[in-house]
């Protein structure tokens, strides 16, 4: 039997972990709808809105998505940044001002990495966005506007890898963007102007050239 043969032979249940992933995630994304809160969503749009600077800190998957949600930001002309937690706390915290905003990621809201950099928010005059599960946690009984987090279960069988989690995350911060174009009244043309590379780009300014 050949290589290529090879690799078609899986175990019987990979297919249907695989399937089911599709399944899991898409379940959630519809139940995150059902709860979703417009008035704690505007309060962070509004802040987004009105912040000089942004920042957006996590660990693991969840830092992963805020290095995300920072280019999100800046795709709109939002000057924003990832910050490391290990940075945070050798002084990376400096790129905040009293107003700025610095929105956290973390399902349970009580990372212990992210508590110093709150400490640090706080006494500084920073909004605070936290993103999580659990609305009772530090993280989301410190914050200016809280965005509850939804997951139904993770898609592997252990039910610990942050997969369906790291799709909330995205979901949610495509909503924020979403809705700050419009509250920007932000436009295609300026997003030409800081994309003009790859087929975006090129679709882009071919557009404003005709």
């Amino acid at each position: 039997m050949s290589f290529i043969e090879d690799i078609y032979i899986m175990k019987k249940g990979s297919l249907e972990y695989a399937r089911n992933a599709f399944k899991i995630e898409s379940e959630c994304i519809n139940e995150l709808l059902a709860q979703f809160d417009e008035d704690e969503f505007s309060k962070a749009v509004e802040l987004l809105k009105n912040a000089p600077k942004i920042a957006a800190s996590g660990c693991g998957h969840s830092g992963i998505m805020c290095r995300h949600f920072a280019h999100l930001m800046c795709c709109i002309d939002r000057p924003a940044r990832f910050i490391s937690p290990a940075e945070a706390v050798h002084g990376a915290t400096g790129y905040l001002e009293k107003g700025d905003v610095m929105l956290f990621a973390s399902r349970g809201g009580k990372t212990k990495e992210l508590l110093p950099i709150l400490d640090i928010c706080k006494a500084k005059g920073v909004h605070i966005i936290s993103v999580t599960e659990n609305t009772a946690s530090p993280l989301a009984v410190a914050a200016d506007a809280v965005l509850k987090m939804h997951i139904n279960r993770e898609t592997d069988k252990y039910n610990c890898q942050g997969t369906t989690s790291s799709t909330v995350f995205a979901v949610i911060f495509h909503a924020l963007q979403a809705a700050l174009i419009e509250e920007t009244d932000y436009k295609n043309e300026q997003f030409a102007l800081v994309h003009p590379g790859g087929a975006v780009g090129e679709r882009l300014n071919h557009n404003k050239e005709n």
